[in-house]
C-alpha cells in the first residue's frame, strides 16, 4: 500500500509543473525570517453520517481487496498489544504527530497501541529515509507499508518474493512503514496516518468514500470518524484472523449496530461499484508523467464514465474537480465550468466541507487573478474553517495567502498583513522549508492585480 505523491493544489499560475514549483512574479512582501511554525494540537474526527448498511459494504470492500484489485482471502490483523518504533533520520515534527496519532487510535478506535521502549520489540516500524531513495524503489509513492520486514534494508532484500505479499498472510506480526524525512511536516504526518492505519487494518482505497482517508482523492489527510469506526470494528473481538468475507459479512451488521447505534436506520441502496476504467482514467489524469493533453483527455473520459454510470456522488464531483485542475492552463473556460459543477455537487452533498474548500481554493485563485477581489475574499472566508477543522495546513495557508493578496489589492493593508503573517505560520507546517513557503507565496502574489493608487 502506498500514499500516492499527487499534488493537491493546482493554482492558476502553478498548473504546469516546474523544477522548483515557482512562478515568476513580484516579490512577496514577507519578513526576512518567517514566523514560528503553527501546528494542530488537537484534531476533530467528526461524526459518521452514513447508515451502517452502507458501512458494512465499505468495510468488506476495504478489507478483502487490494488497491490493485487482487482479492484478499481472509481478514488479518495484529493480536495483543502493538508497539511502534521509529528508525532512520526522523524529522523533528514526527514525534509529536506520532504521539497524537497513537493517542487517537487508543481512545477512538480502542486499539492497544503505543511507542516501544528501548529494547522492546516493535510490531510496526516507522523508518524515515530520503524521498529520492524511497521513490527510486517505488516511483510516485509518497510513502508505503510492507508486511513481515524489519525496516528498509530487509524490504529491499525481500522485495518481490512471497515474504512481502499481503495476500499470503494468515495474521499480522510485523510491518514496516517507509516515510520520507525531507518533506513538509504535514506530509510526514499524513503518511503516518494513512500507512499506520493500513498496517493495522484495511488495505484498499475506495474513491466512493466521501469521509475517509482510505480514498486516493487525498481530500482527507488525517483519520476521520469513519476511519476510526472501521478500525474499532476491525479490532473488535468478534472479528478474528482467518475469517473469510462471508463470515465477516455475517458478523458486521450486529457489530456495527453496537458500535454505531446512530447508523441503525433504513437507507437506499449503497453506491454502485467503481469500474476499473474510471479508476485508470483518474490515475492517468493525475499523473505528472503524462502529457498535458493526455491528462486533459483522461479527465474528460473520467467525467463521461461518471455521467454514464449515473453517479450523483463524490465520484462525479471529483471527476469534474480533476478536469478543472488539468484544464486550467490550456482551457480556462472548461476548467471554471468544471469547478463550478464540482463545487455545486460537493456543497449539495456535504455543505461547507473540505471538499468544497479545495474547489473554492481554485475558484478564489481565479477570482483574484481576474480582479474579483470581494469574490476571492468571500470564497476564502467560506472555506478557511473547513481547512482548519480538517487539520490541513497547506490548504489553510493557501486560502489565507489568497485572502491576504485580495485584501492588499483592495487597499486594506493592515488586514492583509495580519492574514499573511497567519498564513506563513501554517505554511511552515504545510509546505516545509522556507523556500517552499516563499514559492507558494510568490505563486499567489503573481495572480494578484496591481493596485492602482490615487
Amino acid at each position: 500500500m502506498r500514499r500516492l505523491a499527487i499534488p493537491i493544489l493546482c493554482l492558476m499560475a502553478a498548473c504546469v509543473p516546474t523544477s522548483d514549483n515557482e512562478v515568476a512574479g513580484r516579490s512577496a512582501p514577507v519578513a526576512t525570517s518567517l514566523p514560528p511554525m503553527k501546528t494542530f494540537t488537537s484534531q476533530r474526527a467528526g461524526g459518521v453520517s452514513r447508515p451502517n448498511s452502507q458501512i458494512v459494504q465499505d468495510f468488506l470492500d476495504l478489507t478483502f481487496q487490494m488497491e490493485s484489485g487482487r482479492p484478499l482471502p481472509w481478514l488479518t490483523k495484529f493480536e495483543g498489544p502493538i508497539k511502534v518504533s521509529v528508525t532512520g533520520q526522523a524529522p523533528a515534527s514526527l514525534e509529536g504527530d506520532l504521539a497524537r496519532l497513537l493517542a487517537r487510535l487508543r481512545s477512538e478506535a480502542g486499539i492497544n497501541i503505543s511507542r516501544a521502549t528501548r529494547g522492546e520489540e516493535a510490531q510496526i516500524i516507522v523508518e524515515a529515509i530520503p524521498r529520492k531513495t524511497l521513490q527510486k524503489a517505488v516511483p510516485q509513492a509518497a510513502c508505503f507499508v510492507v508486511p513481515n520486514v524489519n525496516g528498509w534494508s530487509e524490504f529491499k532484500r525481500n522485495r518481490g518474493n512471497g515474504k512481502t505479499d499481503w495476500t499470503r498472510l494468515s495474521n499480522r506480526k510485523k510491518a514496516t512503514v517507509i516515510i520520507p524525512n525531507d518533506v513538509s511536516p504535514q506530509e510526514v504526518r499524513d503518511c503516518l496516518h494513512e500507512e499506520i492505519s493500513q498496517a493495522l487494518g484495511p488495505l484498499n482505497d475506495l474513491y466512493r468514500l466521501p469521509d475517509s482517508i482510505f480514498n486516493d482523492d487525498n481530500f482527507h489527510t488525517i483519520l476521520t470518524g469513519f476511519d476510526m469506526l472501521i478500525l474499532r470494528a476491525y479490532y473488535s473481538p468478534q472479528l478474528k484472523n482467518g475469517m473469510t468475507r462471508g463470515q465477516t459479512a455475517r458478523v458486521l451488521p450486529g457489530l456495527l449496530s453496537s458500535l454505531n447505534p446512530r447508523g441503525n436506520r433504513a437507507t437506499n441502496a449503497g453506491a454502485n461499484r467503481t469500474p476499473k476504467q474510471w479508476n485508470d482514467a483518474i490515475t492517468s489524469a493525475l499523473s505528472l508523467r503524462t502529457s498535458q493533453s493526455q491528462r486533459a483527455s483522461y479527465a474528460a473520459k473520467a467525467v463521461k464514465i461518471a455521467q454514464a454510470q449515473g453517479w450523483k456522488d463524490n465520484r462525479l464531483a471529483f471527476s469534474l474537480f480533476v478536469q478543472g485542475r488539468v484544464s486550467l492552463a490550456t482551457k480556462p473556460e472548461t476548467a471554471i465550468s468544471a469547478f463550478v459543477q464540482s463545487g455545486n455537487i460537493y456543497k449539495q452533498l456535504y455543505g461547507a466541507s473540505v471538499h468544497s474548500a479545495h474547489v473554492n481554493t481554485q475558484m478564489a485563485a481565479f477570482a483574484l487573478s481576474s480582479g474579483q477581489l470581494e469574490v476571492a475574499i468571500r470564497l476564502t472566508d467560506e472555506s478557511i474553517p473547513s481547512a482548519r477543522n480538517s487539520s490541513n495546513a497547506a490548504l489553510l495557508a493557501t486560502l489565507l495567502m489568497i485572502k491576504a493578496e485580495a485584501l492588499e489589492a483592495s487597499g486594506r493593508d493592515d488586514q492583509a498583513r495580519r492574514v499573511r503573517l497567519d498564513s506563513l505560520g501554517w505554511g511552515r507546517y504545510g509546505f516545509g522549508s522556507e523556500r517552499n513557503v516563499r514559492a507558494r507565496l510568490n505563486e499567489i502574489k503573481a495572480l494578484a492585480p496591481r493596485r492602482v493608487r490615487s
